[in-house]
């Protein structure tokens, strides 16, 4: 019997894991300057943390949550995102009354149907500023999302869109209204849109339904923004008028985000380049759900990045980084060319020494050195070890020489 990955689950193998490896370092670079540090917690939860934090509203917890019942017969998840663990955490430890500046990285699944930029076992980077008030907090969070842009040199590819949900009271109000005007035309909506609109009627705001489109460009629809205050919108025009040079920003009143704990500022960073699954950052502030878990009374605001559809957006830089591979042709002093070659890679960072493990020919092997994309090859047999001198290949040049071990350490630590 042959086995298949699961549906909607990815194999990353050794071509594609340098793009993530530089991935990683274009984001920590940036996250390091800004004095965040990494946190990890676990893959699996407790299901009810989920339906308590995302919302039973949500498509992630009624279709997608991948949860069973463990052999204590507690009910678990795998955890779909990560705001909610970490929340979880701090209040744990009883931390939750400080500040926080926390970034993670990791899987996240999801049942969904997949597709391009879509999968079942994805990878997202979050960040989360526990502590900050509305405020200076917010704009240092939209401008870690202008630098990651900046730095993986995607700013082009991307627009940000705001909006402003106002506080818990102001976003009910608007519910309360938005339910009453759509309850004219609940028949022209779809199912799930029906059923948004009795559990939470903001998510109809956020339905691709082609109905319930149609019902939200009607001229009379209720306004979230003539539900705001001046200092929500203050906030928002804040925002444009520091960032707009450096990336597209787009005031958009009809972005609720999905995840019910969601109140004043919201964002989603969207490409036209990624198609129908065109966001890929998303995040807001979330100042009562710490308290809703039990906690104390904390501001909180986060932000989470898809990391596999970001990855389609970046172009990774080529890496400065000379390969070289080492043929070994001794016999009974292997061991002693292993030495040399182990000592070469201790004199450069920069030097990549691959070995091809293997008693196949010489000619063979400089086929599988091509085939390995090296620039140079150092081959070293008995004679070689005897002499003390060793054969240098470029293969780049197509030049062969003779070099001693104080020239090939010359030539190591000068690539």
């Amino acid at each position: 019997m042959k086995f298949q990955s699961l549906r909607g689950m990815q194999d990353i193998f050794q071509s594609d894991s340098k793009k993530w490896h530089q991935l990683r370092q274009a984001y920590q670079l940036v996250l390091n300057r800004y004095g965040i540090g990494e946190v990890q917690n676990p893959i699996l939860e407790n299901l009810n943390l989920f339906v308590r934090t995302v919302g039973d509203s949500s498509d992630i917890v009624n279709k997608e949550l991948y949860s069973f019942q463990d052999r204590n017969g507690d009910f678990i998840a795998l955890r779909p995102e990560g705001t909610a663990g970490f929340i979880r955490s701090i209040i744990e430890k009883k931390i939750e009354h400080e500040s926080h500046k926390a970034y993670y990285a990791g899987p996240m699944f999801r049942y969904e149907r997949p597709q391009k930029g879509r999968f079942r076992q994805f990878h997202q980077l979050g960040v989360e500023y526990v502590g900050f008030p509305e405020g200076d907090a917010d704009l240092e969070i939209i401008s870690i999302v202008a630098d990651l842009l900046e730095e993986l040199g995607i700013s082009q590819k991307a627009v940000i869109h705001i909006n402003h949900l106002g506080s818990s009271e102001v976003k009910q109000q608007y519910c309360n209204v938005l339910k009453e005007f759509l309850m004219d035309y609940k028949d022209s909506l779809s199912e799930i849109d029906q059923k948004r609109l009795e559990s939470n009627p903001l998510r109809v705001l956020d339905s691709k339904d082609e109905s319930a489109q149609d019902i939200l460009a009607l001229q009379e629809v209720p306004r979230y923004e003539e539900f705001l205050t001046e200092e929500h919108l203050q906030l928002l025009n804040d925002i444009n008028d520091t960032f707009q040079e450096r990336v597209d920003i787009s005031i958009d009143h009809k972005l609720v985000r999905g995840l019910d704990y969601y109140t004043g500022l919201v964002f989603e960073v969207l490409s036209n380049e990624l198609g129908a699954q065109d966001s890929f950052i998303g995040g807001g502030r979330y100042d009562n759900l710490i308290l809703e878990l039990g906690g104390k009374e904390q501001s909180a605001i986060g932000f989470a990045v898809g990391l596999d559809r970001l990855l389609t957006l970046f172009e990774p830089s080529n890496e400065d980084r000379k390969k070289i591979i080492f043929i070994n042709l001794a016999g009974s002093n292997r061991h002693h060319a292993y030495k040399i070659a182990s000592n070469i890679r201790a004199l450069s960072k920069k030097v990549t020494v691959e070995s091809i493990l293997t008693d196949a020919s010489l000619k063979s092997q400089l086929r599988k050195a091509n085939k390995l994309g090296g620039d140079f090859v150092l081959i070293i047999g008995d004679d070689e070890i005897t002499s003390g001198n060793f054969i240098w290949k470029d293969l780049n040049e197509g030049t062969q020489e003779i070099v001693t071990l104080e020239q090939l350490t010359g030539k190591i630590t000068h690539l």
